[in-house]
C-alpha cells in the first residue's frame, strides 16, 4: 500500500505533471480500462461552463438525493478539504476510502507500467479515476460529474452521460482551450453525445450556431435557458418555470437561479419525479461552498465568492452591491487572482470599491508586479493573506460587507483562517 495518509496522497498528486505532451484521452482510458471500466457502471450527469458549473452539480446532486438515488458528486477545487473533491450524497469521501481508491489508482498504473514503464498520469487523471472507482463500488444510480477544463479534452469526457449540460461560455483558459470565443464553444461542444439529452444556459447569441449544429448532428434533445425554460427575478424572489410548472425560490442572485433552474431542467430529463415542494426544498437547502457564502465572524460580515472572471464578476458584484446598501453600510474587497487569469479586466469591474490586493503561497498567484500598474497605483497591497484579512476586518464597521473574491483558493484560505479556533 503506498498511500498511508491524505497528505502523502495529496503531496504526492500535487507533484505530478498538470499535462501531457499531447492533449487526448488516452491515459485515463487505459487506466480506467485497468480499474474495470467504473466510469461505464454509474449513470452519470455531465456538467461543463465557463461559470455556474459547480453550483449547478450541488443543485443537480441535491435534486437526486432527493429522488432517493445514491448520488456520487465530483467537483473542482474543494474549499477547505481535499476530500470534497469526491462526495457521496452530500458528504465528502472519508479518509480511510479516499485512500483505498488511490491505492487501487496506483496498483492499476503498476499493472500498466509492466508492459509500458514510461506510463503516467497527470493529477486530474488520477482524481478522475479515484472518483469513478468510488463511485462503482458504491453502487451510485446517479454521478454528477464536473469537468476540469473545456469539454472535448477534458478527463472526465470518456462517458456517455445520461445528460449533459452547458451552464454558460465566456473567456476563460483561453491560453488552454482558446484563444477565440468560437473556439471555447467548440471544446465545450464536445460534452454534447449523440441521443443524449443536453440542458444549455447563457450561451452568447455568436457562439450559438456552434452547439446548434453539434446538437444537429448529434441528434440530441435540446433545452434552451431563456427558451424552453425561463427564470424571473423579483425583488420578493425568483420564478423558475419548467413547462407547465412554476418553481419559487427565496430572491437569490441572478447566476444561482440559473444555475438552479439548470439543474431542474436536467432532472426533469430523467426518468424520476419529485413534486415541485421537493424540488423547491432540495434547492433551498443546497449549500455551495465557496460560492456566494455569508459569514459572519466577530461581528463583521463576509461575502466569500471564487469568482475569477470577467463574466462571475459581472454576476457577483451587483449582488454584493445589493446586500451593502440593504445593510446601510460600504462594500469592502479583498482580492487575490492567479497570474494566467485577465486580472486588468476583472479588477476593472471594481469601479466604487476600496479594494485591498493580496498574494497566496502558490506558483500560480499573482503577486504584486503581477498586477495592472494601474491596480498597483489605484488599489492597497498586502501580500500577507491574514494580514490583509485583519487590516480589512479592522476598517469595517459593523453595517459594512466585506468581499472575499477573486480566486478559489483564496475562498478556501480566507475561510480557514475565519473559521480557525471555533
Amino acid at each position: 500500500m503506498k498511500f498511508k495518509t491524505v497528505n502523502e496522497l495529496t503531496d504526492y498528486l500535487y507533484h505530478l505533471p498538470r499535462l501531457h505532451e499531447k492533449s487526448d484521452l488516452t491515459y485515463v482510458k487505459r487506466v480506467l480500462k485497468a480499474l474495470g471500466q467504473p466510469q461505464d457502471q454509474v449513470k452519470c450527469c455531465h456538467i461543463t461552463g465557463t461559470n455556474g458549473k459547480g453550483s449547478t452539480a450541488y443543485y443537480l446532486s441535491n435534486l437526486l438525493q432527493k429522488a432517493g438515488q445514491q448520488t456520487g458528486l465530483f467537483v473542482s477545487p474543494f474549499i477547505v478539504r481535499f476530500n470534497e473533491r469526491i462526495q457521496l450524497n452530500g458528504q465528502a469521501i472519508a479518509d480511510e476510502e479516499l485512500l483505498e481508491a488511490a491505492n487501487r489508482v496506483e496498483e492499476a498504473v503498476d499493472r500498466l507500467r509492466e508492459s509500458d514503464p514510461g506510463f503516467a498520469l497527470v493529477t486530474f487523471e488520477y482524481e478522475v479515476a479515484m472518483a469513478f472507482d468510488y463511485f462503482a463500488r458504491k453502487k451510485c444510480d446517479y454521478a454528477v460529474i464536473e469537468v476540469g477544463i473545456g469539454a472535448e479534452h477534458d478527463k472526465t469526457n470518456v462517458i456517455t452521460p445520461a445528460v449533459s449540460l452547458i451552464t454558460t461560455i465566456g473567456m476563460d483558459h483561453e491560453q488552454i482551450i482558446g484563444p477565440t470565443l468560437a473556439d471555447i464553444a467548440r471544446e465545450k461542444s464536445g460534452i454534447i453525445k449523440p441521443g443524449v439529452p443536453v440542458v444549455l444556459g447563457d450561451i452568447p447569441p455568436e457562439v450559438q450556431g456552434i452547439i446548434e449544429d453539434k446538437i444537429r448532428r448529434d441528434a440530441s434533445p435540446a433545452s434552451w435557458l431563456g427558451r424552453d425554460f425561463q427564470v424571473q427575478v423579483q425583488a420578493d424572489g425568483c420564478q423558475l418555470l419548467l413547462g407547465s410548472k412554476e418553481y419559487r425560490l427565496p430572491a437569490w442572485p441572478l447566476a444561482e437561479a440559473k444555475d438552479a433552474a439548470m439543474a431542474l431542467a436536467a432532472f426533469s430529463s430523467l426518468p424520476l419525479a419529485l413534486s415541485r415542494q421537493q424540488a423547491e426544498a432540495a434547492l433551498v437547502q443546497t449549500t455551495v461552498p465557496g460560492r456566494y457564502q455569508l459569514l459572519v465572524k466577530g461581528g463583521k460580515s463576509f461575502l466569500l465568492d471564487g469568482a475569477h472572471n470577467v463574466q462571475a464578476g459581472q454576476q457577483l458584484l451587483p449582488y454584493a452591491r445589493r446586500l451593502a446598501r440593504e445593510r446601510g453600510g460600504r462594500l469592502l474587497v479583498l482580492a487575490a487572482m492567479m497570474k494566467d487569469k485577465d486580472l486588468s479586466d476583472f479588477l476593472a469591474l471594481f469601479t466604487e470599491e476600496a479594494v485591498t490586493l493580496t498574494s497566496l503561497p502558490y506558483p500560480r498567484a499573482a503577486k504584486q508586479a503581477d498586477f495592472p500598474a494601474w491596480a498597483r497605483e489605484r488599489f492597497a497591497y498586502e501580500g500577507d493573506l491574514k494580514q490583509a484579512l485583519d487590516q480589512l476586518a479592522g476598517r469595517a464597521a459593523d453595517r459594512d460587507l466585506v468581499l472575499v473574491t477573486g480566486s478559489f483558493y483564496l475562498v478556501s484560505a480566507a475561510l480557514q483562517l475565519l473559521q480557525a479556533g471555533e
